[in-house]
């Protein structure tokens, strides 16, 4: 039985990685290449339509939100890089808690909201189904945290 100071697994560390290296990609794709990242995440046609607008004060409003949003996923990417390499495992679980909560959130979101958006109601249970996959990940890794502390 390791204490709770000890290094953990490398299980949070390639969790991080795996997790920074998605928000940092997507991140710059959507600050950089901001139409062939809309297409790739809702198809040509809801693309099309989301970044048409239906002034050209809308359009610069959705390309600006995009970018900012892009921006935002890239310093996430950054912060998971660096956290990768905390090793008091009092933290890593208190981090992937909060990670899985808001992954939770972002699928409620979807839920509640993005279905009744006309032109992204197709998508919302496909990116719910990887919000769900990316929370579920931090829960195995809770899950083996807590099965490794109480063996």
């Amino acid at each position: 039985m390791a204490s709770a100071s000890s290094p953990s697994s490398s299980g949070f560390f390639s969790i991080c990685l795996l997790h920074a290296v998605a928000a940092t990609t997507c991140g710059a794709l959507m600050m950089f290449y901001q139409n062939e990242a809309m297409v790739v995440g809702h198809g040509r046609e809801t693309a099309a339509r989301l970044l048409q607008g239906s002034t050209p004060r809308d359009q610069l409003l959705i390309q600006t939100s995009d970018s900012f949003a892009g921006l935002l996923l890239f310093a996430i990417g950054l912060l998971l890089f660096m956290v990768a390499f905390v090793e008091d495992r009092d933290f890593q679980a208190f981090f992937a808690k909060g990670c899985a909560l808001l992954h939770a959130a972002v699928a409620l979101w979807r839920v509640c909201f993005e279905r009744r958006v006309d032109c992204l109601a197709r998508d919302w249970p496909r990116q719910l189904v990887g919000d769900l996959v990316l929370g579920l990940s931090w829960l195995l890794f809770l899950v083996y945290c807590w099965s490794d502390k109480y063996d």
